[in-house]
């Protein structure tokens, strides 16, 4: 009897170290323009060409603008960042979607709308968030500079077996309740640490039931609970979002794929590591209150007293609310906040704008909210005009930006002012993430959508 997780992981092992590592044939490298000049200039050193350059895939995202990108890159640093991507994908080869290339966008975006993310893969990014892949049943998870190089050298990677866990989220989400309100609610219960050192596999009715786009926020959510990453099992769901796009299989080798794509599953009565299980009626709305992404309550909760607090816990608690400017005991709800953010490769997907432009319709942006809505990719962004959702939320005072990672971090132009509350839909809200001295509140698209309507923290 075996899991999802070691089915994947036993088709792709090349080699086992006795008492050591194992060595993992890699499906798809996905590059960004932050973790692999290094890896590209240890190629270089060491006289070798990349192995398989049709399994790696290059793409600019973090250090890019989301306004004027027909400009060159004002920024000194960001710009040399993206020109030696550029220059590396060149030098070796390799598919890169730089700026205004039409499938450009963030790298965790661009793999499944491609069709470059499928079941059964492993696939690899010097990104913590490439846990986002797993949604499709695939074994995705972060990598380092170091191991980047590895895999452009080999198509392999050495790495040590993880434990396995499946998270059930049983019943029917309520009202208003998303994806990310159930990651949020998920990382609250068992803190930033509650699955280190292990793979999970996210099972349930509730699971089932979601989309593609919601499976990929789930799962990409797994690493800020110190998961080594998140998978769902294949369906019928998941295969209808990959047929026909541009990098999955065709004619006789797509019935082909599904029908290995259909054995993807744990058996009955497979024995994992550790297994919990959530009832999803229990899950509202979520905000943040801290600085990681553990410390989240309903919006019509209460931050927790300092009593409530683990003895462990209480210096770096008190330390996270000094920061945010809260006190143990107070009610977020009907707190001011200055700016939104709605995209990230957490939600930055179609759907993610659907849900906000249908809170906005008819209403108006506050005054006092400066709002960033950044698409994840240019298909994204095409899909939002075609649909017309851009005239929409112009009409309600909103601006629609350019795709990039934005606000998610501070490698942009997207800074959050020092003291200044954002309400963001993406993944962390560490000191100084969206920028120095910035105040992260982490939500789901529908509370970022009523925040930015109602200038406050509000239930949508």
């Amino acid at each position: 009897m075996k899991t999802l997780f070691d089915k994947i992981w036993d088709a792709h092992v090349v080699a086992t170290v006795k008492d050591g590592p194992t060595q993992l044939y890699i499906d798809r490298h996905l590059c960004h323009e932050v973790t692999s000049p290094q890896a590209f200039s240890g190629l270089r050193a060491r006289g070798l060409n990349v192995f398989r350059p049709k399994q790696t895939t290059l793409t600019a995202d973090h250090n890019i603008p989301t306004m004027w990108q027909d400009r060159p890159i004002r920024d000194s640093i960001s710009r040399f960042q993206v020109e030696t991507l550029a220059g590396n994908a060149k030098a070796f080869g390799l598919t890169y979607y730089g700026l205004n290339n039409p499938k450009n966008g963030i790298v965790h975006v661009i793999g499944p709308e491609n069709g470059y993310t499928q079941p059964g893969m492993t696939i690899v990014c010097g990104d913590s968030h490439t846990s986002t892949h797993g949604a499709f049943g695939a074994i995705a998870f972060g990598i380092g500079t170091s191991e980047v190089e590895m895999v452009l050298a080999s198509q392999c990677i050495l790495q040590t077996r993880p434990q396995t866990m499946r998270i059930n989220f049983e019943g029917s989400l309520g009202e208003n309740v998303s994806a990310k309100d159930m990651a949020l609610y998920m990382i609250s219960q068992l803190t930033t640490g509650g699955a280190t050192g292990y793979f999970v596999e996210y099972a349930g009715e509730a699971v089932r039931n979601l989309t593609m786009e919601e499976r990929m926020t789930l799962c990409n959510l797994s690493i800020e609970m110190g998961a080594r990453g998140g998978l769902v099992a294949p369906d019928e769901t998941t295969f209808n979002y990959i047929k026909g796009r541009e990098f999955a299989p065709k004619g006789e080798k797509w019935e082909k794929a599904v029908a290995y794509w259909k054995t993807l599953k744990s058996d009955e009565g497979a024995v994992f590591d550790k297994e919990i299980t959530f009832d999803v009626a229990k899950i509202r709305p979520m905000i943040t209150y801290g600085t990681n992404p553990g410390m989240g309550i309903p919006i019509d909760g209460t931050i927790p007293q300092l009593n409530e607090i683990d003895e462990a816990g209480k210096i770096s608690f008190e330390k996270s609310l000094n920061y945010m400017g809260f006190v143990p005991g107070e009610k977020l709800e009907g707190k001011p906040i200055d700016y939104v953010f709605l995209g990230s490769c957490t939600n930055g997907r179609i759907e993610d704008f659907r849900v906000f432009t249908g809170y906005v319709k008819g209403k108006k942006k506050a005054e006092n909210v400066t709002a960033w809505l950044v698409p994840g990719s240019w298909q994204v962004r095409k899909q939002i005009e075609a649909e017309g959702l851009d005239k929409i939320l112009a009409e309600a005072g909103f601006e629609l930006r350019q795709p990039g990672c934005s606000a998610c971090l501070a490698m942009n132009d997207d800074k959050i002012p020092a003291g200044k509350y954002a309400v963001s839909t993406s993944n962390r809200n560490f000191e100084g993430r969206q920028g120095p001295g910035a105040r992260t509140i982490l939500a789901g698209p529908l509370v970022a959508a009523a925040a930015a309507v109602n200038g406050k923290i509000t239930q949508p």
